[in-house]
């Protein structure tokens, strides 16, 4: 098969839609499918304001849809909502071509916590976006109903996975946190706003707190809380000796909508916390002993994140390990591939 897949979410990103979609892409390329990605590093960019780590790619509709057409693809992915996803979306749309779409990050109520807007009006356009694709892919039942909510019913799932040869509890741990007082109580991600660091870094602990990642709110709070350690941006091994390292990880964010650091972590046998939204209530459940399988406390979920954090802490790590090891990449694009429209050669060789 051949697939056109667009994003605006791309390396040297470092974020969960990237690794999502670079792994699924290569897994599906290893499988004998071609794959066209239509991303900013293909085009004249800009940074993004407050989020330069994001390009925001300067084109137009006309060449978007000359790169697709060219290739003749069988399927059509749209990923992201921003500038590349709109201009494929509009050439889509104008033509009758079939595609798809996924959902993966909650922009109003990022938009909302930087700016104090309302997210409902900032959800009509995300609405608008998505409402001609055939399927929209979703990592968690939990969303698939929020966007049923809003009149967005051909969701279908899309879940993710973890890296077995990677994150494993069966590595060395992190030295920066070997001689660190007990319990340590890590903090993977961005560093930003939306990302609700600050509640981690508040909540009450008696033990360390270590935070590993970058980004724009990374000064403030380590001036405001110069007792926790900051570990900058890790990768690959460096990052899963954190896990191991760790007793907890805690998951602050309200607005994420799936987390892969919640899988990783509990892959490395390490139990997390995290708030009682979507994210969390997905993976560890509201009870924090998971949504499948015998029941076994694998984290914490609670309305008080210092609550949800002790609770981590009674999880047997090797539950944590066991349920981890259940998200697998594989299944992952095995769904992806299935839930794929296909487009009419006949129109995309006109559009062309």
């Amino acid at each position: 098969m051949r697939i056109a897949v667009v994003s605006d979410a791309w390396t040297p990103q470092v974020n969960g839609v990237v690794r999502t979609l670079t792994t699924v892409i290569a897994l599906a390329r290893g499988r004998g499918h071609r794959v066209l990605t239509v991303t900013p590093d293909r085009f004249h960019s800009m940074p993004m304001p407050n989020y330069p780590e994001i390009r925001l790619a300067l084109t137009t509709q006309r060449a978007i849809g000359t790169m697709i057409g060219d290739f003749a693809p069988d399927a059509i992915h749209i990923a992201t909502e921003g500038p590349l996803g709109w201009l494929a979306r509009r050439w889509c749309v104008a033509r009758g071509i079939a595609f798809t779409t996924s959902f993966h990050t909650r922009f109003p109520d990022y938009i909302a916590a930087r700016t104090g807007l309302s997210p409902a009006l900032l959800w009509r356009p995300l609405v608008r976006f998505h409402r001609p694709a055939q399927h929209i892919l979703v990592a968690t039942p939990r969303l698939a109903g929020e966007l049923a909510d809003k009149g967005l019913h051909q969701t279908l799932p899309w879940t993710r996975g973890v890296d077995a040869a990677l994150f494993h509890p069966d590595r060395e741990a992190h030295p920066a946190l070997a001689d660190l007082p007990r319990p340590i109580a890590l903090h993977v991600g961005r560093v930003a706003v939306e990302k609700n660091v600050e509640a981690f870094l508040a909540a009450e602990w008696h033990g360390s707190k270590v935070v590993v990642g970058d980004g724009p709110a990374l000064d403030a709070l380590q001036a405001r809380f110069p007792q926790a350690h900051f570990l900058g941006s890790l990768h690959g091994e460096a990052l899963a000796s954190t896990y191991v390292g760790a007793d907890i990880v805690v998951f602050p964010s309200r607005t994420d909508t799936f987390g892969l650091v919640i899988i990783e972590a509990l892959a490395c046998g390490t139990p997390v916390a995290g708030y009682p939204v979507p994210g969390p209530l997905d993976i560890l459940g509201g009870d924090g002993c998971g949504t499948e399988g015998p029941a076994a406390r694998i984290g914490g979920v609670d309305a008080d994140l210092a609550t949800a954090m002790r609770a981590a802490l009674t999880a047997d790590r090797a539950d944590c390990a066991r349920y981890g090891g259940r998200f697998s990449w594989d299944r992952s694009c095995d769904q992806f591939l299935s839930a794929l429209a296909p487009v009419d050669q006949g129109a995309v060789g006109q559009a062309a």
